[in-house]
């Protein structure tokens, strides 16, 4: 993956694999992970990111699923063309993200402002 970073947070609420999902999914729709980009294997990302190996399969079998990726055997899992529609799931896709953000924020005790502050400081990295 060129230069793209996939981090997974296990004190999150959100499972790992769906973290996963929801990352590799708007890296490509946003076309920040070109059509025909080859991605880690499941074995090499799940020990990048210190997890199971499981995890990062299902991961990649919803990715399939939502046909974003393809894996053939001999030559690896590959962006995939872009499906009809898949631009329009982004924005949908922003506002679960952020709505399941915010209930972690609020969980953990933390006040508008200091989300807000903490947004803006990770938009700056």
């Amino acid at each position: 993956m060129s230069g793209a970073v996939v981090r997974v947070d296990t004190t999150s609420p959100v499972p790992p694999y769906e973290q996963i999902r929801a990352q590799l999914a708007a890296l490509i729709t946003t076309g920040r992970l070109p059509e025909g980009e080859r991605l880690p294997t499941v074995r090499q990302l799940a020990a990048d990111l210190g997890l199971a190996a499981g995890t990062v399969a299902r991961a990649y079998r919803e990715l399939e699923a939502a046909s974003l990726i393809l894996t053939r055997r001999g030559a690896g899992t590959r962006v995939a063309p872009l499906p009809p529609g898949a631009r329009r799931r982004e924005a949908a896709e922003l506002a679960e993200v952020t709505r399941d953000f915010v209930t972690w924020t609020r969980a953990l005790g933390f006040g508008e402002g200091e989300v807000l502050e903490a947004v803006r400081r990770a938009l700056q990295e």
